[in-house]
């Protein structure tokens, strides 16, 4: 008898589509199982991925559910997935579409002023487009678009269903409307079709929703125009970007694409995640919502695009960071993708869960929790931004500085949840007194760049007060949060945790100080399921929660950046390898990973792990580059450039 799990495709072989306002999943069978329009966190209209009846959006030969190869059309996210028949062959293209209206680039800042919005090369067709290609022989194909509205609650009125043109309705009066040129029948609550094609012939179908859209293609001809547009969008977005001559190189440009696809383009905001609920323990109860944007996300986003050449891209979410904050300075761990600050938690019981994992939540109860990095995060992103672009900041950004570096200073005695949003009881997370450390010494420097005549001698004072904080904070984490030379989870356990990698990657201390060599050291050793790394020992960790869960990519990365830091390049390229070689089936992570099996856990594809695989291999990198004798000049730490000769 098949387990609930078995009924769901791994969460690894999922494939992603974006087009920078929404996501979906599409599984290994050609079946749309995740979509929430009109933005990422928007209630779904299809959910099979949380629940087999919750709506889906299949397109296959009939008969046959497994394809003979799959990948990404070069450079994009545009998903190429090739079937063979007993009678031929056929290759069907899917993309979330994006038009191209660009203004000219000397017109953005005009345009921007007009918009109130980060300045766009490129617009949502609010529009999921599927073609279909027969490359040899006769080929049938089976198309069935089921929506189910609001998770799942609802099914569609279907009208219309004649030349090729159909429209699915909810309650609220939600549309969505199919157009193909396909044959359309209606029947319980699905729209189905069935085509023939011989070689050279082509077939699309389109689902487009909500206002200001071009609307679905009419023709095959025009589908196919559209697809292609598509791939030139992300084609000469990638062009812009700054990569290393490199074996890996293609890990860099998926992971760019990646967090490009996280990305929602009227604010510049980063999802974690486009996804809900998708369990980090098989079964259990485990399950978040990533749907939002996290500010302890911040110094990673901005340290990854700025290293991989996307000014352009770190502007846009530096604009959201500074946005949120100058709205309510009082800083959260996270907001909405609109700004949005209450995130209320909700569960969906009505959903069974991934593989029968529940509750299937939405909203993140997390969002008013005390998590003291918060500052630390956000200062740290200010300053890589600010010496990325040699910039000194407006008298409204150091006012910005100012509080937040106070709220820090203010923080310091409070205990918190930690970086990992525990739900027991508040400690004295070493790692959040590290990011605190963080906030009042980035603060430091950013007040030493005021230039003359901006008040330069109030900030130079501003500068030295705040630098005398930082040293007394750190003083006091050396001396209450370091047990026999190894750096610990909190103030009372000598428990480990990985989020003390970050201490070689924030340069709170010398990564050659004997107590991070043997914190890493440590860490790796006894804080690892075969070989990866794992957030904390669920056993020593009051976190809230029951059960066991996977070890954590995010971590495992950090694992070979602090292994690169204090001079172990071999340990950290063979980590490094082992974890590229762990990507999902079209090169993608979710949050976590089951050591044992390899299958990945967690929502997906995770913007967080690929941050983390961006700073592991650009240090491997420069690892090589150092070994044979180049020269380079890269970002291999958070807090900014470091220069190697």
């Amino acid at each position: 008898m098949s387990s609930p799990a078995d009924q769901f495709p791994p969460i690894g072989s999922y494939g992603f589509l974006s087009d920078c306002h929404t996501a979906a999943l599409i599984s290994f069978s050609g079946s749309v199982e995740w979509l929430c329009c009109p933005r990422f966190d928007s209630p779904s209209a299809f959910a099979a991925l949380l629940d087999r009846g919750a709506g889906h959006m299949s397109l296959r030969p009939k008969g046959v559910i497994v394809p003979i190869s799959r990948r990404y059309s070069p450079g994009t996210l545009v998903i190429e997935t090739t079937w063979v028949t007993d009678t031929g062959w056929a290759v069907v293209k899917d993309a979330l579409t994006i038009a191209d209206w660009a203004p000219p680039r000397g017109d953005r800042e005009d345009q921007e002023n007009k918009r109130g919005r980060p300045d766009t090369e490129h617009e949502s067709d609010r529009s999921l487009l599927r073609t279909i290609t027969c490359i040899d022989g006769t080929v049938e194909m089976e198309m069935e678009c089921l929506p189910r509205f609001d998770y799942g609650r609802e099914g569609a009125k279907w009208s219309g269903g004649e030349l090729g043109e159909a429209v699915a309705t909810a309650s609220d009066g939600t549309e969505m409307l199919l157009t193909s040129d396909i044959d359309l029948e209606i029947a319980d609550g699905a729209a189905r079709g069935k085509v023939t094609l011989r070689e050279g012939q082509h077939a699309f179908c389109a689902l487009t929703w909500g206002d200001g859209g071009l609307g679905g293609p009419r023709s095959a001809p025009e589908a196919l125009e559209r697809i292609d547009s598509t791939e030139e969008f992300w084609r000469e977005w990638l062009r812009d970007g700054d990569f290393p001559d490199h074996p890996w190189r293609v890990h860099l440009q998926r992971s760019a694409l990646v967090l490009k696809g996280l990305t929602y383009t009227p604010t510049g905001a980063i999802v974690a995640a486009p996804t809900t609920s998708l369990p980090e323990t098989p079964g259990g109860e485990r399950n978040w919502d990533y749907r939002f944007s996290w500010i302890r996300d911040s110094t990673f986003s901005l340290w990854a695009l700025h290293t991989l050449g996307f000014d352009h891209e770190a502007r846009d979410f530096m604009r959201f960071i500074v946005d949120v904050c100058r709205d309510k300075p009082d800083l959260q761990i996270m907001y909405g993708i609109g700004h949005e600050r209450e995130l209320e938690e909700k569960t969906l019981d009505h959903l069974s869960g991934y593989g029968g994992a529940q509750p299937v939540r939405i909203g993140n109860g997390a969002f008013d929790q005390r998590q003291n990095d918060v500052w630390g995060s956000l200062l740290d992103s200010v300053y890589i931004h600010e010496k990325a672009l040699r910039g000194s900041g407006t008298p409204a950004d150091r006012e910005l500085i100012r509080y937040q570096v106070e709220a820090a200073i203010e923080a310091w005695p409070h205990p918190d949840q930690g970086i990992w949003e525990s739900r027991g009881e508040p400690r004295h997370y070493v790692s959040s007194k590290l990011m605190i450390w963080v906030a009042v010494d980035r603060g430091a420097r950013l007040a030493r760049w005021v230039p003359e005549g901006a008040d330069a001698d109030l900030w130079q004072a501003k500068a030295e007060e705040w630098q005398a904080k930082a040293d007394e904070f750190k003083a006091e984490i050396l001396e209450r949060g370091v047990r026999d030379g190894i750096f610990r989870q909190h103030y009372d356990t000598d428990a480990l945790d990985a989020s003390l990698l970050l201490i070689p990657l924030f340069r709170f201390l010398r990564p050659d100080d004997p107590r991070v060599r043997d914190t890493v050291n440590a860490i790796a050793a006894d804080l690892t399921a075969h070989g990866l790394v794992c957030r904390y020992k669920v056993d020593e960790t009051d976190d809230g929660l029951h059960g066991e869960e996977g070890t954590f990519l995010i971590c495992s990365f950090w694992l070979v950046s602090a292994l690169s830091e204090i001079g172990e390049p071999k340990r950290a390229r063979e980590l490094c390898e082992r974890l590229l070689e762990a990507a999902g089936w079209l090169d993608l992570y979710a949050e976590e990973l089951d050591a044992e099996s390899g299958r990945h856990l967690g929502n997906f594809p995770q913007a967080f792990t690929h941050l983390a695989l961006i700073n592991a291999v650009s240090h491997v990198i420069a690892d090589e580059r150092r070994a044979n004798g180049g020269y380079t000049a890269v970002f291999t730490e958070m807090g900014g450039i470091r220069e190697d000769a």
